[in-house]
């Protein structure tokens, strides 16, 4: 079978991109032809760019030290994403790049015989550029493909849709001959606005073993890290950092980071190499070499569990709180949550029981793989 996956577009977010790679390799053991469809955001309009530049010379004006340009050029994005693109390019078999509104035609060449959206934050409104593509509305007359979500996340577990996206989507997925979510939370929203029943699936990456993520590190030659304490923080603060102090100085453990030293934004960055995302395979080799990892990321949380390390993670209401809720409910270590300006102690933290973590896993992968055999059977 020939089947196209529609995703979050793949750019420099290590656990977006490892959970396609790994949804592609499940998919490719069961001897399909797969495809990521390749999306990418549209560039800044030049009224968007004039208007930044407008307010960060005003700015200027008023002694505030600010770059004036905040966005990369092409040659500037394609520095800074060389380490990620790579491992699109080697690991992951994609469309050619799509930079308008998806429709049948751009796709008529793949001849797909099944879609499958998922997973990440797809139905989310502020993290999909078209959100329509992702309840596959150019498929909607067409009733010879098969439509499937697997583990699709809307992110939180409210409702961000407005009235009018609500009825069109709920028309649009009552077409998919099978709807899960990443979320039990998704489970709900879509029996309620929706009115479908979902299943709730593990995240793709965890259909992988350690071995499975192990191997691609061994065959990159990839150097040891520089510290035994992983620390994955996609929002620094001051709160974050005296938890990382906490358990460094508590656990007698050196901090290390696998990411970019800086944004492009940044005022006090040096240049364009302060920038540069390290290779894939550098965060998860972070993962290898941890002793415990401190962690604000969903993947960071998922990584830390596919690696038997003891981890916190830090509650991250920006980027969606309900994922972390529901994946350590899941495994039974809502107490690994940690709330930002509430004490803390490292010592308060109790040891995780991995053999029971590692048969939930077990349990819940079954599911997860017998769902995709069924329904692409």
């Amino acid at each position: 079978m020939r089947i196209g996956i529609l995703t979050q577009p793949l750019n420099n977010n290590y656990g977006g991109l490892l959970q396609n790679y790994a949804l592609q390799k499940v998919l490719r053991q069961f001897e399909h032809e797969v495809h990521t469809i390749n999306i990418k955001n549209r560039e800044t309009s030049k009224f968007r760019r004039l208007a930044s530049i407008l307010i960060k010379s005003t700015q200027r004006l008023l002694g505030q030290n600010v770059r004036l340009r905040t966005w990369p050029n092409i040659k500037e994005s394609e520095l800074i994403s060389h380490n990620t693109s790579q491992f699109v390019r080697n690991k992951i078999i994609t469309t050619d790049i799509i930079t308008k509104k998806v429709d049948a035609s751009l796709l008529r060449d793949y001849n797909f015989d099944a879609y499958i959206v998922g997973s990440d934050q797809v139905w989310r409104p502020k993290y999909s550029p078209q959100l329509p593509t992702y309840f596959l509305d150019f498929l909607e007359h067409n009733p010879d493909v098969k439509k499937i979500a697997y583990a699709a996340s809307f992110g939180v577990d409210h409702w961000e849709f407005t009235k009018n996206q609500t009825a069109e989507f709920k028309k649009l997925i009552k077409l998919f001959d099978a709807v899960s979510v990443r979320e039990d939370s998704g489970v709900e929203l879509c029996k309620k606005h929706f009115d479908i029943e979902a299943i709730h699936l593990l995240d793709p990456t965890m259909l992988l073993t350690k071995d499975d993520y192990i191997s691609i590190v061994e065959k990159e030659n990839i150097k040891e890290s520089l510290g035994n304490l992983f620390t994955y923080i996609l929002d620094s603060s001051k709160e974050k950092n005296i938890i990382v102090d906490n358990i460094a100085n508590n656990c007698n453990l050196k901090p290390f980071s696998v990411m970019q030293s800086k944004r492009f934004s940044d005022k006090d960055r040096k240049g364009i190499d302060d920038c540069v995302f390290p290779p894939v395979e550098q965060w998860i080799r972070g993962f290898m070499d941890a002793e415990f990892v401190v962690t604000d990321s969903f993947h960071g949380t998922v990584f830390s569990i596919l690696f038997n390390k003891p981890f916190i993670s830090i509650a991250n209401k920006s980027r969606g709180i309900t994922r972390f809720k529901s994946l350590l409910k899941l495994f039974q270590l809502e107490d690994r949550l940690v709330i930002p300006k509430e004490s803390f102690n490292v010592n308060n933290i109790k040891k995780i029981d991995f053999l029971e973590i590692n048969n939930i896993l077990l349990k819940e992968k079954e599911k997860s793989i017998s769902f995709l055999r069924n329904q692409l059977n």
